[in-house]
């Protein structure tokens, strides 16, 4: 899952990397709401985890990938209890209690949250072109969750949009903590065991869990396998591979295509055909993820005719910039 031998060019994988990840998450909002009718929150969290855990462990053998250096440990576990086991928990329970559409709305807060932090603890820069993207996604998601929304008076409570906020906070959290790990762990390592410590919270959920399971039908349990193995193990390791060669702020950005990627899976998947507005919301998402990932080539500087050669610049020995990236 490092793909460090592959002859692919670095580019192209990680725009695969991203666009797996987009699509994996896409499909949990589905699964969730399969699997949260037979388990509670807690205990869908863990079987998630537990699921996500064994294929990632296999995953370590495989690439014979061990502990990760000592340094990365504290974006692990934060980023381990935060986004593995808060934002999981979190937005299970959020999904009970608001609909599906204003969930996905107030998720996507996310974003706008991680490019915040990411500049103001990572030093990021916040182009105008990222912000310009990104509100012209958050409108889009707006549009698309508005638009899936219910109408009905009581599909929203005040606990479950605090929830969905919490489950916002958590994943930008997490995010953030993630990005200085990678400097020192491999994508597969920090995902591992921030999946891992998130498990190891989520214990406590256990009893309900094995109380649940026997009762719960099929296609609950296999939703719940699901939403271990692909977008918990598989996309949050690609995501990782994206996040050590992205900026977090620019990293995020592409996830609002979430909501129109789940209009779209709807409508082939389940054959729920979106009314216009809901179209146009994910248009909208779709465009800002345009806007905020469109890097326009920087034009070669023409050499001056006269005047004298600049200085060249004296390096300092000993003195390396260490950077955030991995």
């Amino acid at each position: 899952m490092t793909f460090r031998s592959s002859p692919i060019p670095p580019g192209v994988l990680t725009v695969g990397a991203v666009t797996f990840t987009v699509f994996a998450w896409a499909s949990a909002f589905v699964s969730i709401r399969s699997a949260g009718a037979a388990y509670s929150p807690g205990a869908l969290a863990l079987g998630r985890l537990l699921a996500a855990s064994l294929v990632l462990g296999v995953l370590l053998l495989i690439r014979r990938q061990g502990l990760p250096p000592r340094e990365a440990w504290r974006g692990i576990l934060i980023s381990g209890v935060v986004w593995f086991c808060g934002y999981t928990v979190a937005l299970n329970w959020g999904e009970r209690l608001v609909d599906a559409g204003t969930a996905s709305l107030l998720v996507n807060t996310g974003p706008v949250l991680m490019a915040l932090l990411a500049a103001r603890l990572l030093g990021e820069a916040l182009p105008p072109r990222l912000l310009g993207g990104m509100a012209v996604s958050f409108v889009g998601a707006a549009v698309v969750g508005l638009s899936m929304s219910t109408g009905d008076g009581g599909s929203t409570s005040l606990l479950g949009v605090l929830l969905c906020l919490l489950a916002a906070m958590a994943y930008a959290t997490g995010v953030i903590a993630q990005k200085p790990a990678l400097s020192y762990g491999t994508p597969l390592q920090i995902t591992a065991y921030s999946c891992v410590v998130g498990a190891a919270v989520c214990l406590p959920f256990t009893g309900r869990l094995l109380d649940e399971l026997p009762r719960a039908p099929l296609s609950a349990t296999l939703n719940m396998v699901y939403l271990g193995v692909v977008p918990t193990a598989l996309a949050f390791t690609t995501w990782t591979y994206a996040l050590a060669r992205m900026p977090a702020g620019r990293l995020g950005a592409t996830t609002y295509a979430v909501p129109a990627i789940v209009v779209l899976l709807s409508w082939a998947l389940l054959g729920e055909v979106p009314a216009w507005l809901t179209l146009l919301g994910g248009l909208l998402c779709l465009a800002g993820v345009a806007v905020s990932r469109y890097a326009p080539r920087n034009r070669t500087p023409r050499t001056p005719v006269d005047g004298p050669s600049p200085a060249p610049k004296r390096e300092v020995s000993g003195v390396h910039d260490k950077g955030a990236t991995g």
